[in-house]
């Protein structure tokens, strides 16, 4: 390359460096105190229309081929999870007041979510709405509310930025994505924030999970934060959380019949944990390659051209996210768990299988989450959709792993048994990993 173009490349490299420092990109993201790197260029996430399973909801209910039904006393609620095919026996409680319907949240009137791998839905007791989250391939986490009115048409709202403020920050790996947090919690609902908090995912310690929630189950010796109420006064050392463990019933805590189900279990809040914080991985993955393209882009017009900067992004989210989809540091269970309501076998009896009738969806629930420690999130439309510099990464990196005689310290916990089944059952189930395998 001629002196000059190197120099004009090498001011183009700083200008651009400068100006991504400027909005908070990669070294550290906006948050509040102004706009989110990923609403400007690149991303632009508020500008880019979302195509998700919301919008496809709404766009039936436009064109009158689906009708969301209205009953009390849930409203919509019934509705929305059956034409979202999402399951009852996903049910989680949370009596903490962390949402933005707080008021009407508390120990006696908690707040229901559901989910599966495409949308969460939140409902609350006379809330104004129903709360929606919809996984969107291109965009990430997308947010709606859906209003409690019977007799309107029902319009699913996109959020224009409040959601944010708490989906979009460290917990949440820096993008726009659920999480599920663990608060310690008074007598009134309200989080007692000087005690701390957690961030829940498989890693987590039992010991660290589902404050200001309530659970349902059984899980032996292991002690955890959910169904206590916590009193402000009382030394954090002195809390005694054996009162929360092991509750099979609910009725004595607060009237559970207005609610689908009577249980907020167990296996379907480690799934959810599992499941949100994945899903976050998966957008950042995204976002970072975007971001690298667009890097390069700017430095130079051949399309095939990629810096070392953008291999980097690349190749660092793309080894986070392979990491946490084989369950490197996840908490080993030192009790059997046990749900109470129908969630884990019809979680388990889930597919796509393999000619041996394997599936990623099957449950271990003795010593770890799963029988397979490879996510079934890897079937979602999001990550088949991830773009090709970071699937080609995970891709090779995975195959790797999975057949290297000594798979390395992040992935010594994987034997080769489960190394071996995880192979095949990609290789019969998942041809965006198992390309050329």
């Amino acid at each position: 390359m001629p002196r000059a173009m190197r120099a004009i490349t090498t001011m183009k490299a700083c200008l651009l460096l400068l100006s991504l420092e400027l909005i908070g990109w990669p070294c550290a993201p906006a948050h509040a105190q102004g706009l989110f790197d990923f609403e400007r260029e690149p991303i632009n996430y508020h500008k880019r229309p979302a195509s998700n399973v919301v919008t496809r909801l709404q766009s039936g209910i436009d064109s009158g081929k689906v009708e969301l039904v209205f009953k009390e006393p849930r409203g919509y609620l019934d509705s929305v999870l059956q034409h979202l095919k999402i399951s009852k026996s996903t049910q989680a409680l949370v009596f903490s007041k962390s949402s933005a319907q707080l008021r009407k949240i508390s120990p006696s009137r908690p707040r229901a979510l559901y989910f599966n791998e495409q949308a969460y839905v939140g409902w609350v007791q006379g809330g104004e709405v129903i709360e929606l989250i919809a996984s969107d391939p291109s965009l990430g986490a997308v947010f709606y509310s859906l209003k409690q009115e019977n007799g309107a048409k029902p319009r699913l709202l996109r959020d224009k930025g409040q959601c944010l403020q708490c989906h979009a920050r460290p917990r949440t790996k820096d993008v726009p994505g659920p999480v599920v947090r663990s608060l310690y919690t008074g007598s009134d609902g309200q989080p007692v924030l000087n005690f701390g908090y957690y961030v829940s995912d498989h890693t987590s310690p039992f010991s660290e999970r589902w404050g200001g929630y309530y659970v349902t189950g059984t899980h032996g010796k292991m002690l955890h934060m959910g169904n206590l109420l916590t009193d402000r006064s009382q030394p954090l050392a002195e809390i005694d959380y054996s009162q929360g463990a092991n509750i099979s019933d609910l009725s004595g805590w607060f009237d559970t019949r207005p609610y689908l189900s009577a249980h907020s279990d167990i296996v379907a809040l480690m799934v959810l944990e599992h499941q949100s914080q994945m899903q976050n991985l998966v957008t950042r993955a995204r976002y970072e390659e975007v971001r690298g393209r667009y890097y390069d882009k700017a430095l130079e017009s051949n399309k095939d051209f990629r810096s070392d900067l953008s291999q980097r992004l690349v190749a660092r989210a793309g080894n986070e996210l392979l990491k946490y989809m084989l369950f490197t540091g996840e908490f080993r269970l030192r009790a059997p768990v046990k749900g109470t309501s129908g969630f884990a076998r019809e979680f388990s009896a889930r597919g796509p299988r393999d000619r041996k009738g394997r599936s990623l969806y099957q449950l271990d629930l003795v010593t770890r989450l799963f029988k397979y420690p490879m996510s079934y999130m890897v079937y979602t439309e999001s990550f088949r959709r991830l773009p090709s510099r970071v699937m080609v990464h995970i891709r090779r990196e995975l195959r790797k792993v999975l057949t290297a005689s000594s798979p390395g310290d992040d992935y010594a916990h994987l034997g080769l048994k489960d190394r071996r089944a995880i192979f095949e059952i990609l290789k019969d189930t998942c041809p965006e990993l198992a390309d050329g395998w």
